[in-house]
């Protein structure tokens, strides 16, 4: 079981942000990872349709052996990370929530920016995780309606995206934030036109590091981590990666966006006559 494969999946590819942190953190461990480009983004998406796609990409996933699973997801974790616990209750499943925590301990204004979809602001997980550490703090929340699009495009830099992100930032700017948390994982690969449009006295917070340390932490306690005498796999070995969408499009973006040469398997969704979805390989 050790040496089983951690599944990770996104709607698209934003979490190849937490995913190659985890690579960074976890070198000896195989990773399967899944993009619902089909469906993405998730941030307009009913919660029934958000938690329909995520059972059936984490059926998947169990389906390959995968020995944890990470909902590298913002809108996914807000929405269907419990259901997701409760039909897998063996199995560790990790979720991610808005850094609101650390940029709490960050401010020195007491204004906190949140760029968030709408369906992550709109969670129970949000709401709780303010509730809990914000409460002494301004949250300003803008929903960023096209940047997940956007870097799912590859427009990850230019004008036409300093225009967008101006839009973004402009309301958080103007309420006094001098902290930001990216509250979606599609997010960090725009971080650094973001910190050069707000100048370097914002600080701005990607949780992608600590989640892969949590996922680290789990493992080890769960003795589920890949025997030390293994050793760094080479990529060939360690990396799978899967889309609902097409595999070219996708293989473009993952050597883009974190610099890997792979291929990716297609998986074709189907809709079973009960309404409840299942992915299989093309």
């Amino acid at each position: 079981m050790s040496g089983a494969p951690i599944g990770l999946f996104d709607s698209g590819v934003g979490g190849l942000s937490i995913w190659r942190q985890v690579v960074h953190a976890l070198p000896s461990e195989p990773l399967l990872y899944v993009a619902d480009q089909a469906h993405v983004p998730y941030g307009h998406r009913s919660a029934a349709e958000i938690q329909a796609h995520s059972q059936a990409i984490a059926d998947y996933l169990v389906a390959e052996g995968c020995k944890a699973i990470v909902v590298a997801c913002n809108t996914a974790s807000a929405v269907a990370l419990e259901p997701l616990r409760q039909r897998f209750p063996q199995l560790p499943i990790l979720g991610l929530e808005p850094a609101v925590k650390p940029a709490v301990q960050l401010t020195r204004s007491g204004v906190v920016g949140v760029m968030a979809t709408p369906a992550t602001f709109q969670g129970q997980l949000y709401r709780a995780t303010v509730g809990r550490y914000a409460t002494a703090v301004q949250v300003v929340e803008q929903v960023c309606v096209g940047l997940a699009e956007l870097v799912e495009q590859g427009e990850l830099e230019g004008p036409d995206c300093d225009a967008r992100l101006m839009g973004y930032l402009k309301p958080m700017l103007a309420a006094g934030a001098d902290t930001i948390v990216l509250g979606c994982t599609h997010y960090p690969f725009v971080i650094e036109s973001i910190r050069r449009l707000v100048g370097p006295s914002m600080a701005v917070v990607d949780p992608a590091p600590a989640v892969a340390r949590h996922l680290a932490d789990v493992l080890a306690r769960e003795g589920l981590l890949a025997p030390a005498e293994r050793g760094p796999l080479e990529p060939a070995s360690r990396y799978r990666f899967a889309t609902t969408a097409s595999p070219s499009d996708f293989n473009r973006a993952l050597s883009r966006l974190v610099g890997v040469s792979s291929s990716s398997q297609a998986l074709i969704w189907q809709q079973r006559p009960d309404q409840s979805p299942v992915l299989h390989p093309a």
